[in-house]
Protein backbone atom coordinates (compact mmCIF):
# COMPACT_ATOMS: atom_id res chain seq x y z
CA UNK A 1 0.00 0.00 0.00
CA UNK A 2 1.40 3.39 -1.10
CA UNK A 3 1.15 6.17 1.68
CA UNK A 4 -1.12 9.00 0.48
CA UNK A 5 0.85 12.82 0.20
CA UNK A 6 -1.21 15.99 -0.35
CA UNK A 7 0.41 18.96 -2.44
CA UNK A 8 2.15 21.11 -0.67
CA UNK A 9 1.09 25.05 -1.67
CA UNK A 10 4.05 27.46 -2.19
CA UNK A 11 4.24 30.85 0.32
CA UNK A 12 4.39 32.92 -2.58
CA UNK A 13 0.92 31.50 -4.22
CA UNK A 14 -0.70 32.98 -0.99
CA UNK A 15 -2.30 36.17 -1.20
CA UNK A 16 -1.65 37.09 2.67
CA UNK A 17 0.53 35.47 5.36
CA UNK A 18 0.55 35.86 8.93
CA UNK A 19 4.06 35.46 9.96
CA UNK A 20 5.38 33.06 13.02
CA UNK A 21 5.78 36.28 14.98
CA UNK A 22 2.15 36.94 14.84
CA UNK A 23 0.37 36.42 17.87
CA UNK A 24 -3.40 38.00 16.90
CA UNK A 25 -6.42 37.48 18.50
CA UNK A 26 -10.36 38.43 17.17
CA UNK A 27 -12.32 37.71 14.35
CA UNK A 28 -11.21 37.71 10.36
CA UNK A 29 -12.80 37.55 7.38
CA UNK A 30 -11.64 37.27 3.68
CA UNK A 31 -12.07 36.64 0.26
CA UNK A 32 -8.70 35.12 -1.52
CA UNK A 33 -6.00 33.12 0.33
CA UNK A 34 -4.75 33.28 4.12
CA UNK A 35 -1.52 31.38 5.44
CA UNK A 36 -1.49 31.41 9.38
CA UNK A 37 2.36 30.63 10.42
CA UNK A 38 2.38 32.56 14.01
CA UNK A 39 -0.29 32.26 16.77
CA UNK A 40 -4.38 32.81 16.41
CA UNK A 41 -7.31 33.09 18.37
CA UNK A 42 -10.92 33.51 17.86
CA UNK A 43 -12.97 33.10 14.37
CA UNK A 44 -12.19 32.83 10.73
CA UNK A 45 -15.20 33.06 8.30
CA UNK A 46 -13.64 32.91 4.67
CA UNK A 47 -14.84 32.18 1.28
CA UNK A 48 -10.88 31.71 0.41
CA UNK A 49 -8.72 29.45 1.83
CA UNK A 50 -7.09 29.00 4.80
CA UNK A 51 -3.94 27.30 5.33
CA UNK A 52 -2.15 26.69 8.75
CA UNK A 53 1.65 26.39 8.98
CA UNK A 54 3.29 23.96 10.31
CA UNK A 55 4.19 25.96 13.44
CA UNK A 56 1.25 27.36 13.94
CA UNK A 57 -1.33 27.36 16.54
CA UNK A 58 -4.91 28.34 16.12
CA UNK A 59 -7.21 27.79 18.44
CA UNK A 60 -10.57 28.96 16.58
CA UNK A 61 -13.74 28.23 14.89
CA UNK A 62 -13.01 27.98 11.34
CA UNK A 63 -14.68 27.96 8.02
CA UNK A 64 -13.24 28.38 4.28
CA UNK A 65 -13.55 27.30 1.12
CA UNK A 66 -10.20 24.80 1.27
CA UNK A 67 -8.49 24.28 4.92
CA UNK A 68 -5.31 23.16 4.51
CA UNK A 69 -3.57 21.89 8.27
CA UNK A 70 -0.07 21.50 8.66
CA UNK A 71 -0.15 22.59 12.33
CA UNK A 72 -2.35 22.41 15.26
CA UNK A 73 -5.91 23.63 15.47
CA UNK A 74 -8.60 23.05 18.47
CA UNK A 75 -11.73 24.12 17.49
CA UNK A 76 -14.75 22.83 14.82
CA UNK A 77 -13.61 23.48 11.37
CA UNK A 78 -16.20 23.91 8.38
CA UNK A 79 -14.72 22.92 4.71
CA UNK A 80 -17.24 24.37 1.71
CA UNK A 81 -14.63 22.14 -0.69
CA UNK A 82 -11.88 20.34 0.90
CA UNK A 83 -9.91 19.72 4.22
CA UNK A 84 -6.14 18.43 4.41
CA UNK A 85 -4.82 17.04 7.34
CA UNK A 86 -0.68 16.65 6.32
CA UNK A 87 1.47 14.70 8.58
CA UNK A 88 2.69 17.00 10.80
CA UNK A 89 -1.20 18.30 11.41
CA UNK A 90 -2.67 18.22 14.88
CA UNK A 91 -6.82 18.58 15.21
CA UNK A 92 -8.89 18.30 18.01
CA UNK A 93 -12.57 19.46 17.05
CA UNK A 94 -14.97 18.71 14.91
CA UNK A 95 -15.05 18.85 11.25
CA UNK A 96 -17.84 19.20 8.37
CA UNK A 97 -16.84 19.15 4.48
CA UNK A 98 -17.56 17.12 1.61
CA UNK A 99 -13.98 15.87 1.11
CA UNK A 100 -11.03 15.02 3.36
CA UNK A 101 -7.27 14.07 2.86
CA UNK A 102 -5.54 12.82 5.95
CA UNK A 103 -1.45 11.85 5.68
CA UNK A 104 -0.23 9.22 7.11
CA UNK A 105 0.77 10.38 10.78
CA UNK A 106 -1.73 13.67 10.84
CA UNK A 107 -3.67 13.19 14.11
CA UNK A 108 -7.79 13.75 14.30
CA UNK A 109 -9.76 13.89 17.71
CA UNK A 110 -13.05 15.26 16.75
CA UNK A 111 -16.35 14.34 14.50
CA UNK A 112 -16.56 14.30 11.29
CA UNK A 113 -19.53 14.69 9.39
CA UNK A 114 -19.28 14.53 5.64
CA UNK A 115 -22.16 16.72 3.23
Amino acid sequence: MSELTIKSIEESEIETVLAEDINFTGTLSFDDSLMIKGKFQGEICAKGDLHIGTNAEVEAKLEASLVSIKGSVKGNVTALSRIELFSSSSLEGDINTPSITMENGSKFNGKCAMK
